[in-house]
């Protein structure tokens, strides 16, 4: 009978972390690429409360680092007993690329958001994708 191996609790849990912030980063420079940018919130320019635009970045960003901790953390449990299939892992591993090389290229087109703005915002975002991707870590291994 084979023997059941299981990953560290922090391991699962840093390594979830650290998928939800990338899949959040990414998110945030593809989002700032079509004007949902979190810099909208410290423009002065702009008679609205919120801008829109910065309202559904905040959302699409958090979103996104809650499920990638949560499905990230799902999946590593899962897959030290072999219940990922051989495709499912291939057809991750693919989007996980295909998204992370997006934002690789959004991220290399000239900006027009000023450059202390877009600091802020980038910084905003990856403490943001960390706290959910913490959250959905921690809620997806308390529920395993």
């Amino acid at each position: 009978m084979a023997e059941t191996t299981y990953f560290p609790r922090r391991l699962i849990l840093g390594a979830a972390m650290i998928s939800g912030v990338l899949l959040a980063l990414a998110v945030h420079m593809l989002g700032a690429r079509y004007g949902l940018d979190l810099g909208g919130l410290w423009r002065s320019d702009t008679h609205e409360f919120m801008p829109t635009g910065a309202a559904i970045a905040w959302w699409l960003i958090a979103t996104v680092g809650f499920s990638g901790g949560y499905f990230t953390a799902g999946l590593m449990q899962s897959a030290v007993d072999g219940q990922i299939p051989h495709r499912m892992r291939q057809f991750l591993i693919a989007v996980g690329v295909l998204l992370l090389a997006g934002a690789g290229q959004a991220a290399s087109a000239p900006s027009a958001v000023p450059t202390i703005s877009g600091v802020l915002a980038a910084l905003a975002a990856l403490c943001l994708g960390a706290v959910m991707a913490f959250c959905g870590a921690h809620f997806s291994l308390r529920r395993g």
